[in-house]
């Protein structure tokens, strides 16, 4: 970098605007039509999902890929895969012994996942949801090794905080936990604990419930964080909605491109969030 403004521009040349003429009136259910017609009124820019698009990780993913590059000269690492499609499971991070390899790895293939034997069966569950003319959602792990303990802080200054609100920027995503997360809710505290323990002459956990931050403050292991994405709104099934001149309940079918799932697309996007924070969070 040379101290000036890094700039970047992605081209959009293939827009069907026409698909979404219709939205103003029928608004689809679970999309921010109507959300965003009564926000910013009929003047709103609906094409392409508008300002809530998916589309608009794309920049977030340039920005998250530069901040990736300055964190691995911390000796910090950044990486994500898909966790779960519908019922279909990844091998999960291992929060206590993960490794570069391990981290980075399904960032080399074309389906995200660490298992192979996961990814074909969580391809087959979206291509079966996309014959059905309907969709599916998913789950992105992403972990974070190389990061110091003393990161963050209490209460409102907590590091689960402010990657949380990175990730809620994403769209599509309606859940975030750390670390062993709501499954915390049915341990007993001897379950959940992560007891302490010296290795080579530095403290770590023998166990990574909390997901490598305790009272909001980095600990120094593996932080491991997870996001669910629901299923794209956007289907080819008839749905009910409402007509908002006419006052009445009516049905919308969505024509366009649109995809059945959108979980492998987002694990990009989760890496360049999660960068993005940490690096704010050591400067």
């Amino acid at each position: 970098t040379t101290g000036e403004d890094i700039n970047a521009v992605i081209y959009n040349t293939n827009q069907h605007s026409k698909d979404y003429s219709s939205l103003y009136n029928t608004p689809r259910p679970s999309h921010a039509d109507y959300t965003a017609i009564v926000k910013y009124g009929r003047e709103v820019d609906l094409r392409g999902g508008g300002a809530f698009s998916g589309r608009l990780t794309a920049p977030l993913c340039i920005g998250g890929g530069i901040a990736k590059q300055i964190l691995e000269r911390h000796g910090i690492f950044v990486g994500a895969h898909v966790y779960s499609v519908k019922d279909v499971c990844d091998t999960p991070f291992d929060g206590v012994n993960l490794d570069k390899d391990t981290l980075l790895l399904a960032g080399t293939k074309p389906f995200p996942t660490i298992s192979d034997e996961a990814g074909a069966a969580m391809r087959a569950e979206i291509l079966s949801a996309k014959e059905d003319g309907d969709s599916v959602g998913g789950v992105v792990e992403c972990a974070v090794i190389g990061m110091k303990a003393g990161h963050g802080g209490p209460l409102f200054d907590g590091v689960e905080g402010y990657i949380a609100k990175a990730l809620f920027g994403i769209p599509a995503v309606k859940g975030v936990e750390f670390g062993a997360g709501f499954s915390l809710s049915k341990m007993r505290g001897s379950e959940a604990n992560d007891p302490f323990a010296y290795k080579n002459g530095e403290v770590v956990t023998t166990k990574n419930n909390s997901g490598g931050i305790i009272g909001g403050i980095t600990n120094g292991m593996p932080l491991v964080v997870r996001a669910a994405f629901k299923p794209t709104p956007s289907i080819a099934k008839e749905q009910n909605t409402v007509n908002l001149l006419t006052k009445e309940n009516t049905t919308v079918k969505i024509v366009g491109r649109h995809d059945p799932c959108v979980v492998a697309r987002a694990v990009a996007a989760v890496e360049a969030a999660v960068a993005l924070t940490v690096l704010d969070l050591i400067s």
